[in-house]
């Protein structure tokens, strides 16, 4: 009975109880701070104009959220992306993550977008209770590979994190590539 739909602003209460306990106990996330309720329906607001904003849902309970930014602001990116995704901690291992995923990939694909990147916190040792490589390994499932690690560049919880950055090319690079469709003007997206 899960469903993947499109986030709107009127989510943001929900999504932002999702994330806030991976900011506040976690090193997944490097924002130190819980972020208002009004900045984060700024955040959905500003991604939807250019990319999809998707969550899980099921009897009307949101588990999970899923969205991409910007790899970088220069035009010439426009067919990377950054990828984000977030599940209630208490509802993991269900699948949600992979559903999500693979809704995001197929929007972006109908979008024309070619790379998606993912720039994941990896912890320095195996004993880390606020970071595992989890996210490293669920991209690793879902045909990312590992294309660089930064050392010690991260600082949370007064320790040093190293970040990974991983890449899946979902479409064909041509010479004359044809710019990526904002999501804000797909039409009848269907999950």
């Amino acid at each position: 009975s899960m469903k993947i739909r499109i986030v709107t602003e009127n989510d943001a209460e929900a999504l932002l109880a999702i994330y806030a306990p991976y900011v506040e106990h976690t090193a997944i996330t490097f924002e130190y701070e819980v972020p208002t309720v009004e900045e984060f329906r700024s955040r959905i607001r500003h991604t939807l104009e250019k990319y999809p904003y998707l969550a899980a849902e099921e009897n009307g309970e949101l588990l999970g959220y899923a969205y991409v930014g910007s790899f970088h602001d220069r035009p010439a990116y426009d067919w990377a992306v950054e990828t984000s995704i977030y599940v209630d901690q208490s509802k993991r291992y269900r699948g949600i993550g992979g559903k999500l995923h693979e809704a995001l990939e197929q929007v972006l694909k109908t979008q024309g977008i070619l790379n998606m990147n993912a720039c994941i916190a990896y912890p320095n040792s195996e004993e880390d209770a606020t970071l595992t490589k989890n996210s490293a390994e669920f991209h690793a499932h879902f045909g990312y590979r590992m294309v660089g690690e930064f050392q010690k560049c991260g600082y949370k919880f007064h320790r040093w994190y190293n970040m990974v950055w991983m890449e899946k090319l979902i479409g064909e690079h041509t010479d004359r590539q044809p710019p990526p469709i904002p999501f804000s003007q797909l039409k009848d997206i269907h999950f």
